[in-house]
């Protein structure tokens, strides 16, 4: 059996679950080897835990990188997460273009309508640059803004979401999903837009009311390693989807703080399991 190899160029936090704690589990579970290159070390995720200790790792991964390229490590793809300076969007973005393959950039730099803190606009730029010839981008709906330089929508219509994926589709010359989107048709739902070559559609899935850190990457992971094994963009992200809706109810209904993020040690299973029922519905 032909075992998928694929760099992920995310943080790691010492508490909580997030970036490479979900990332690692996730793909190996569907059957992907993971080969992680950290971009910094943080001693808790950064969503309620007060002061984090935080160390930026741009010069170890510069090394990581070449001694990869040494071996030479076989990599069938690249998956990357939180960067933590435009010198590492610049390092990600060479690093992909000579691994090929699958390129996946979650381009995490805001959520809620606003850039992250830590960001200022030149970041903005780096990752416009990263995701030019990326694969599959998976911009939230703050990231999606910020990436075309639009208003912050906090609900979108058909119309307005095809617009917004065609405007990323450019811009990346690939295929576009836009996560945590809010769709006037669907008031009381979480849906995802995507396009591809094949169309645009929205995937639609129950709405759980609570917000959970690391529900991004955990989403990212499961569609790249259905990408990775070959399915379609929408089986991807369908997939995806109902992980992540399973992953929230089992953590809401056993009540535990949202900062903890989701209880991924007990939803991993169903990963395993035909997906939930989630609907999709064309743009």
């Amino acid at each position: 059996m032909d075992i998928k190899n694929v760099a992920a160029l995310h943080d790691l936090a010492a508490y909580g679950r997030c970036s490479l704690t979900c990332v690692i589990p996730v793909l190996s579970l569907m059957g992907v080897k993971v080969c992680p290159i950290p971009t910094a070390v943080y001693s808790s995720d950064t969503g309620g835990f007060g002061p984090v200790y935080a160390r930026e790792l741009t010069q170890e991964m510069s090394r990581v990188m070449d001694k990869l390229r040494a071996l030479p490590a076989r990599l069938d793809g690249a998956y990357s997460g939180y960067l933590g300076t435009p010198d590492q969007a610049d390092l990600v973005g060479r690093f992909m273009r000579q691994v090929g393959g699958l390129r996946v950039v979650d381009p995490v730099m805001g959520d809620e309508g606003k850039l992250y803190a830590a960001f200022d606009g030149s970041m903005v730029e780096k990752m416009r640059a990263l995701c030019q010839g990326a694969s599959v981008i998976t911009p939230n709906l703050t990231e999606a803004a910020l990436l075309l330089d639009w208003p912050y929508p906090e609900r979108l219509s058909r119309a307005e979401a095809l617009s917004m994926l065609e405007a990323l589709g450019a811009l990346s010359g690939g295929s576009v999903v836009i996560t945590s989107a809010e769709l006037a048709d669907f008031p009381h739902h979480k849906c995802t837009v995507a396009r591809d070559a094949a169309g645009a559609f929205a995937v639609v899935a129950p709405r759980v009311p609570e917000h959970y850190p690391g529900t991004g990457d955990i989403f990212t992971s499961v569609l790249t390693g259905a990408l990775l094994s070959g399915q379609s963009l929408m089986a991807a992200v369908s997939r995806a989807a109902a992980f992540v809706y399973d992953c929230m109810a089992i953590t809401h209904a056993a009540g535990t703080p949202a900062r903890e993020g989701v209880l991924l040690e007990r939803a991993l299973p169903k990963l395993l399991d035909p997906p939930s029922p989630v609907a999709v519905e064309a743009l």
